[in-house]
C-alpha cells in the first residue's frame, strides 16, 4: 500500500510516497482503510525535523476518517465495515494516517459523525481533542472569561466553540477580517491582533503567542498552550501549562456528537490526492488558511 513518509528531513519536497507493507491490527487495534487525512502543522514539523529521529522512515498522519477492515484480538465495541474517525498520536511512527490503511487502538477511535462526509469529519480529531484538553487545563468556571488565541485557525475555531458551550465569557483574538468568523463560532467580544484587551480569566493560545500573551491574563488566572514544553514560567501568580493531546475515542465520540447536534463546525480548505501530500505541504507553508487541507487516498 501507499504512505506518505520522510525519511531525510527538509521542506515540502521531503514529502515522498512510498510503498510499504499492509499493516495488520495487533491485540485491542483496528485497521481503517483511510477515506481523508488531514494535513496540520505538527505534519510539517515531523518533517522538517522539529522533533528529531533515529534515521528510520517517519510516517506523517494524525487525524483520519475511513471504515474498520479488520479487526485485531479483544476488540469488541468495533466492528468490521463501521465508518469512524480517530487519532495517530505520536510525531515518530513509522506509519501516519496519510496512507491507504492506519492501524490505531480501538480505545482511540470513534463512530464517525453522521452529519458529516470523510474529507470534513477527517479534520475533528486532533485539533477538537486538543481544544477540548486545553480547556479543560485551564480548569475556569462558567461566567468565567477566556481570550483564544489564533481564533480563527482550526484548533482556535474548536476553542471558541467549545469554550461558548461551557458558558465562558469569549474574546477572539484574530485578524480584522475574521470578525464576523469569530463571532459564527460564539465569541462575545473580539480583539483584532493589534488591539489589547481587558484582562481575562484565562488564556488558550492557540496560536502560540508565549510568553506576551500572560500581559492579557489577570493576577492568578490561567494560561493553557498547545505544545508541551513552551508555555512560559508563570507571573503575578497566573498558573500556566501546556497540554500535549492524546488519543480519548470516549471523548472525541462527545465531540462527533456536538457535531451531528451543529454545535461544531467542520471546515476545510481544499482537498489533495495522496500522491500530492508534497504539494499540500507547500500550500500549508504558505500559510493564510481557514480550514484544513486533507489528503485523500
Amino acid at each position: 500500500m501507499r504512505a506518505a513518509i520522510v525519511r531525510t528531513f527538509g521542506g515540502p519536497d521531503a514529502v515522498e510516497i512510498a510503498q510499504v507493507p499492509l499493516p495488520e491490527p495487533g491485540r485491542g487495534q483496528v485497521r481503517i482503510r483511510v477515506a481523508a487525512a488531514t494535513l496540520n502543522p505538527v505534519d510539517a514539523g515531523v518533517r522538517a525535523g522539529v522533533f528529531g529521529g533515529d534515521g528510520t522512515p517517519l510516517g506523517l498522519g494524525w487525524d483520519v476518517a475511513g471504515t474498520i477492515d479488520a479487526v485485531g484480538e479483544d476488540v469488541t465495541d468495533r466492528v468490521v465495515g463501521e465508518q469512524v474517525v480517530g487519532l495517530a498520536y505520536g510525531p515518530r511512527k513509522p506509519l501516519g494516517t496519510h496512507a491507504d490503511h492506519v492501524v490505531l487502538d480501538a480505545a482511540a477511535v470513534a463512530a464517525a459523525p453522521r452529519s458529516a462526509d470523510p474529507v470534513h469529519a477527517a479534520t475533528l480529531p486532533l485539533n477538537a481533542l486538543a481544544a477540548a484538553q486545553a480547556l479543560d487545563l485551564l480548569a475556569l468556571e462558567p461566567g468565567n472569561s477566556v481570550l483564544v488565541t489564533g481564533a480563527a485557525g482550526a484548533l482556535g475555531g474548536y476553542a471558541v466553540q467549545l469554550a461558548h458551550l461551557r458558558g465562558l465569557k469569549v474574546a477572539a483574538l484574530a485578524d480584522a477580517a475574521d470578525e464576523e468568523l469569530v463571532r459564527s463560532f460564539g465569541a462575545h467580544e473580539f480583539v483584532p491582533r493589534t488591539a489589547r484587551p481587558a484582562p481575562v480569566d484565562g488564556v488558550l493560545d492557540a496560536a502560540v503567542i508565549g510568553a506576551p500573551a500572560l500581559e492579557f491574563v489577570r493576577d492568578g488566572g490561567a494560561y493553557a498552550g498547545v505544545i508541551p514544553g513552551l508555555e512560559p514560567e508563570g507571573v503575578r501568580s497566573i498558573r500556566t501549562g501546556a497540554i500535549e493531546v492524546s488519543p480519548d475515542g470516549a471523548r472525541l465520540a462527545e465531540l462527533v456528537e456536538l457535531v451531528d447536534q451543529g454545535q461544531l463546525t467542520l471546515r476545510v480548505a481544499r482537498t489533495y490526492p495522496l500522491e500530492q501530500a508534497a504539494q499540500a505541504h507547500a500550500r500549508l507553508a504558505e500559510g493564510g488558511l481557514r480550514g484544513r487541507l486533507v489528503l485523500v487516498p
